[in-house]
């Protein structure tokens, strides 16, 4: 698969065959994110692998939109660290950035995955924060779900010349 398959046939998967996703793909996600551009190259992310069926079912409940953990063998929550960059917009731009990297390696991988923000939402951020004890300094930016994919979903065609503007001031 070309990268711009990548790009244009990755999907939102929610739904997930019951089977593990091994360390050696998970290396490669995250070695993906860690190569995403970041502000002045803080590189100020941090990553919590979560596989702990316990804590997935936790955060299914506490988070609005994460119902499919009940179902994932696997979530990776994507962090800014602020001791490493003191924005938090370019810490959310950063988490930004390894979060596609991650959900583009994945689908590369034959996985399925979909974003779930909780940056910068209080009533998101908490809860996670608590229960996976993270500093103060660390902040939730995302949080992905990942599996095998149970489901097959069209891709859209989205490219719109309307969108496209050369040398506008508006």
């Amino acid at each position: 698969m070309t990268v711009l398959e990548t790009i244009l046939t990755r999907r939102s998967i929610r739904k997930y065959i019951q089977k593990p996703v091994p360390d050696g793909l998970v290396d490669q996600m995250l070695e993906a994110a860690m190569y995403a551009p970041s502000a002045n190259n803080s590189q100020s992310w941090e990553f919590v692998v979560i596989n702990d069926r316990s804590m997935l079912d936790i955060i299914s409940v506490v988070h609005p939109y994460a119902k499919m953990l009940k179902y994932a063998p696997l979530a990776i929550l994507v962090c800014g660290n602020k001791d490493m960059e003191n924005n938090e917009a370019y810490l959310c731009q950063n988490c930004s950035a390894a979060t596609q990297n991650i959900m583009l390696v994945a689908h590369a991988l034959g996985l399925g995955s979909v974003w779930l923000g909780v940056y910068p939402k209080a009533e998101r951020i908490d809860p996670i924060r608590e229960l996976l004890k993270l500093h103060a300094n660390i902040i939730p930016i995302s949080l992905i779900s990942i599996g095998w994919p149970d489901e097959e979903r069209q891709t859209p065609d989205r490219f719109d010349r309307k969108k496209i503007h050369y040398n506008v001031t508006w």
